[in-house]
């Protein structure tokens, strides 16, 4: 029977690897407590901490005088730095794959392939502008420590995905760590809707609806053109949440 000790044991281990994961940070993992999918309910967690390191990049460039656009580009680069742009460079993949092929396998094929194409590159662009002038209007408006409910909520998607669509290949990252139970994936969410209400209160909740739309419409996608979701897909999925909920605030803000 598992105690107290050893459920807190293993929810400490879950989040050192979700931050192994989903970070570039040097974490210690504990032998033999690596649990795959199981540690999908601390992604919103990941999330809020990176959230709250851009907030705080934020928060130093404008007190030393820089200008709202100059913050949020510091923004960008400082969660890329965290993150390893993991997520940014599933973006780049989905777009060239599920764009680029004419069948689920040259699909497949193309995501796995680590140049990126046209179709990447203008994924990339255009997200990044998105999200550049959201968050140039949130650093203008002083919003900044609302990235913290973003970076939860965005994770959110990555958690329902793996465990509402099967594994579109045999191989990869995805298929490695194994498909979350719904208990994980449902925790998930409550963790992120949690941190969206404590930091914008009921806007935290249309923050997440706004989120989720391009997340259903990838989904839909990634179903019908690969036959369901890879690391890939995943990753694409954050960053077009990212996008939505911060194009939300921003639209809020600079009413």
């Amino acid at each position: 029977m598992m105690t107290t000790n050893d459920r807190l044991r293993n929810a400490g281990a879950d989040l050192l690897a979700a931050f192994g994961l989903l970070t570039r940070l040097p974490i210690p993992m504990i032998p033999g407590s690596m649990r795959g999918a199981g540690t999908v309910w601390a992604w919103p967690l990941v999330g809020a901490v990176v959230g709250a390191f851009a907030a705080t990049v934020a928060y130093a460039a404008l007190a030393f005088g820089a200008t709202a656009g100059t913050a949020a580009a510091l923004v960008l680069a400082a969660q890329v730095m965290l993150t390893g742009a993991m997520h940014e460079d599933g973006l780049a993949d989905s777009a060239d794959g599920l764009w680029g092929g004419w069948d689920k396998a040259r699909r497949l094929a193309i995501m796995k392939d680590s140049h990126i194409g046209s179709y990447g590159v203008m994924a990339l662009v255009l997200v990044g502008l998105l999200r550049w002038s959201a968050l140039s209007v949130i650093c203008e408006q002083g919003g900044i420590w609302a990235l913290v409910a973003v970076g939860a909520i965005s994770r959110v998607p990555m958690a329902l995905l793996m465990a509402l669509l099967p594994n579109a290949r045999s191989g990869g990252l995805s298929q490695s760590v194994g498909r979350p139970s719904a208990e994980g994936a449902l925790l998930a969410l409550g963790l992120g809707l949690a941190i969206g209400v404590v930091f914008l209160g009921g806007g935290g909740i249309w923050l997440a609806v706004w989120a989720a739309l391009p997340c259903l419409a990838l989904a839909r996608l990634a179903r019908a053109k690969i036959g369901g979701q890879t690391g890939d897909i995943l990753g694409a999925s954050q960053q077009l949440a990212e996008a939505a909920g911060l194009a939300y605030l921003a639209s809020m803000m600079g009413a």
